[in-house]
């Protein structure tokens, strides 16, 4: 079954209107963004590729709708206007932008050009109901059980690519979600994915709590066409951040594609008094490569906690500080040590006003052409957010 645009967007309209209807409390939220890309990629088999270029306009909203004191409907819509050389350049952007990861198709792409064309999905359409010690949520959402900042072997339902840092909201999944609060700092909980296959299917269980100043989880299931175990924790050492990832994949059946995985990340962060901030991670994936790799690593069509990375191991450092109360400074570095590929990702960003921010940010990937790292290019970017 697939739930077509149109639908989706006379269902909007229709919640609009019942809320003025029935003078139920609602909120419209959202933002406007501007971001231009240029893009120098990396000469392949010995042919150098045109520099590239995009411009972005970007506008979010999110709409929240309260008819009762238990009951929430919700529904949030990205549009970007996408224009540049890129994008005649490289016809499977635009047509892998329309594809929708998700159960039903609410992605569209209703106009466009030899170089530009405007995309139009709802990554959150859920009804969300809370009474007592229950929670049940339906529909398109989050279902966040990462703990670590970048890598994320826990996140079953919504695997992300750190290297998208222009979608903070990160992706949904169309599912059904039962939680229960059996504590002030304990749940339990269990979401069903939808699919149109076993293997695009997924059911899995989470039990949190906290004990020894630590917060818990150990979660299991079937997803895809493996069965998952796994656990985490998050904490803290001396008043430095902690935290913990760790889970096993085991093929459902004999004889199929999938493959058995250990996937594991760990990490530390601490803010100084001078307000100095640095984070260090490390990832293990017992199905990555040593070498190279034709896969690129900043595409997310086929992300999953499976497949977080491409290498074996990954290190990452990042420090961040306010150079002044409006201007904040940052640099990112991923090494694969296995190949000595890496990606380096400065940025600064600037609050002009209250709800105007400037950014600019570099993603530098370096290494030699057999590397996983080392194929890709380096990008620039110049964003401009307001939020409203």
């Amino acid at each position: 079954m697939k739930l077509n645009f149109l639908s989706i967007c006379l269902l909007l309209l229709f919640l609009s209107g019942s809320s003025h209807a029935q003078e139920r409390d609602w909120t419209l939220t959202g933002y406007v963004k501007d971001l231009f890309m240029y893009y120098h990629p990396k000469p392949f088999d010995g042919f150098s590729i045109d520099d590239q270029y995009t411009n972005t306009v970007h506008n979010r909203l999110n709409f929240e709708w309260l008819p009762t004191d238990e009951l929430t409907v919700v529904i949030e819509n990205r549009n970007r206007l996408i224009a540049g050389n890129l994008v005649r350049n490289f016809p499977t952007y635009k047509s892998g932008m329309k594809t929708d990861q998700g159960y039903f198709d609410l992605s569209a792409i209703p106009f466009d050009g030899d170089s530009w064309f405007l995309h139009s999905m709802i990554d959150r359409a859920y009804i969300d109901w809370s009474a007592g010690n229950w929670q049940i949520r339906l529909g398109r959402q989050r279902v966040n059980w990462g703990v670590n900042l970048v890598w994320n072997p826990n996140d079953l339902f919504n695997s992300f690519s750190y290297f998208d840092f222009d979608y903070e909201e990160r992706p949904g999944t169309d599912a059904a979600r039962i939680q229960y609060y059996t504590g002030a700092t304990s749940s339990a909980e269990l979401v069903y994915k939808l699919g149109d296959s076993p293997n695009n299917m997924a059911l899995a269980g989470l039990y949190r709590f906290s004990n020894w100043n630590y917060d818990f989880q150990f979660l299991g299931g079937w997803v895809g066409p493996d069965l998952v175990v796994g656990c985490g924790w998050s904490g803290d050492i001396k008043g430095a951040g902690f935290r913990g990832e760790f889970s096993q994949f085991i093929p459902r059946q004999s004889g199929s594609d999938s493959q058995s995985a250990t996937v594991a990340s760990v990490s530390a962060d601490y803010t100084f008094a001078s307000s100095l901030y640095i984070h260090f991670s490390a990832l293990f994936n017992s199905l990555g490569g040593k070498g190279r790799t034709d896969l690129n690593p900043v595409m997310t069509e086929n992300l999953s906690a499976k497949s977080l990375a491409f290498g074996k191991y990954e290190l990452f450092g990042q420090c961040s500080y306010p150079i002044t109360p409006l201007l904040n400074a940052s640099s990112v570095l991923i090494v694969n040590p296995a190949d000595g590929s890496m990606y380096l990702g400065p940025s600064a960003s600037y609050s002009l006003q209250t709800n105007i921010e400037l950014m600019l940010t570099g993603q530098f990937f370096l290494g030699n052409a057999e590397s996983e790292y080392g194929n890709i290019g380096q990008l620039a970017f110049a964003r401009l957010k307001w939020s409203f």
